[in-house]
């Protein structure tokens, strides 16, 4: 299928946003270069949980962006159904035995929506989902959601870019850092850091947590509350733990090769300084208080060890909401820019191409517009 509207379009940001848009749009027939500051999944998508739910608490129509989103990964892993980086084990999450305790309020707005939703109490959870240690659950007891899942950022985005070079698509990660060049005030291509330039008939900035900085070079405001993110991923660990765990002081989700990706707030604010130079300086102690936290909640206290720890940006949005589409004051300029990054990823990319390749808008983005915040 070929849309008359553009016939070239370049990408900054060669993360899950970025590269699937791409590849949508190379499936229209559209000449796509993908421009990125280093290799591929080098940002936020290399460092992401990469839970795949609509769990809790949102608004209405973010949650049917997210079960469509996990509805496309569905689709893929039925194509893929022995691939090591996407699986659909469950998730199960329980809260701490506070009065912050919200599991029967988020039990009962997930079966409100017929979102699938199991409420256990510790004994009950061996037998569904194996691998975590019953101790750690609170009284009040925990949720097991069935249809939640995982996917492995990098390695999908290597899949999809072997796609879109089958395809034609362009990928440059040679020139250092980009930026949208805008003439006439519209948005007419891109510029890298060694003066490379990519004419275009639209751009679409897809660069995570640096969005809102970039729009705002062009005049643009896009409200912005992303945190510092800190992800640790372990050595390879035989345990029968499948399911994604989310846990009052620790997140867990198992990754290929049987290891496992780490994370959690508080090991962010308390254990990352920032540098002079803008890195960041990692307290050992705090990791080793992470590891020791996803210890406690599987089965038998595994010694877990640090292969790799991921630190930067964890895109969310000023009001927590994605921010997908046209930035309407500047003709051909597109940005996205949202938290769930891995849920969203297969579908911001179909759906944004889609208002990219044809110029109409795409209903199920109707609250997400950038302008919400001009």
């Amino acid at each position: 299928m070929t849309d008359n509207t553009i016939s070239s379009a370049v990408i900054i940001g060669a993360g899950i946003f970025g590269v699937s848009t791409g590849v949508q749009l190379a499936r229209r027939g559209i000449r796509v270069t993908i421009l990125n500051d280093g290799p591929p999944a080098n940002g936020a998508s290399g460092r992401s949980l990469s839970w795949l739910n609509s769990a809790r608490m949102r608004s209405e129509p973010y949650h049917r962006l997210r079960m469509a989103g996990i509805d496309r990964y569905r689709t893929l892993f039925a194509q893929r159904p022995d691939t090591d980086w996407l699986r659909f084990d469950g998730g199960l999450t329980w809260d701490a035995d506070d009065e912050r305790n919200e599991i029967d309020a988020a039990y009962r707005h997930e079966v409100s929506l017929a979102y699938d939703a199991q409420r256990l109490a510790a004994g009950e959870i061996a037998r569904l989902t194996p691998g975590v240690d019953a101790r750690a659950i609170a009284p009040q007891g925990a949720i097991f959601n069935p249809g939640e899942g995982w996917v492995d950022l990098p390695a999908l985005i290597g899949v999809l870019l072997e796609e879109f070079s089958l395809l034609g698509g362009t990928l440059v990660t040679d020139q250092g850092a980009a930026r949208v060049t805008v003439e006439g005030g519209c948005a007419v291509g891109a510029e890298t850091a060694t003066g490379g330039r990519f004419k275009a008939d639209a751009v679409v900035l897809a660069t995570g947590p640096a969005v809102p900085r970039m729009a705002a070079e062009s005049g643009q405001l896009i409200g912005d509350d992303t945190p510092i993110a800190l992800l640790v991923q372990t050595k390879p660990l035989a345990h029968p733990l499948r399911a994604v765990l989310n846990t009052p002081r620790v997140a867990v989700r198992p990754a290929p090769g049987g290891t496992f990706s780490l994370d959690a707030d508080w090991a962010a604010d308390e254990g990352l300084r920032l540098r002079p130079d803008g890195g960041y300086d990692i307290d050992e102690a705090v990791v080793d208080a992470l590891l020791a936290e996803a210890a406690k909640v599987m089965d038998g206290n595994p010694k877990l060890e640090v292969a790799s720890i991921g630190v930067g940006g964890k895109p969310i949005p000023g009001d927590g909401e994605p921010v997908i589409g046209a930035l309407k004051a500047i003709p051909g300029y597109y940005v996205a820019f949202s938290h769930s990054g891995a849920t969203l990823g297969l579908i911001v990319g179909e759906l944004l191409a889609y208002e990219v390749a044809t110029g109409a808008e795409h209903p199920m983005l109707a609250t997400f517009r950038p302008e919400r915040f001009s």
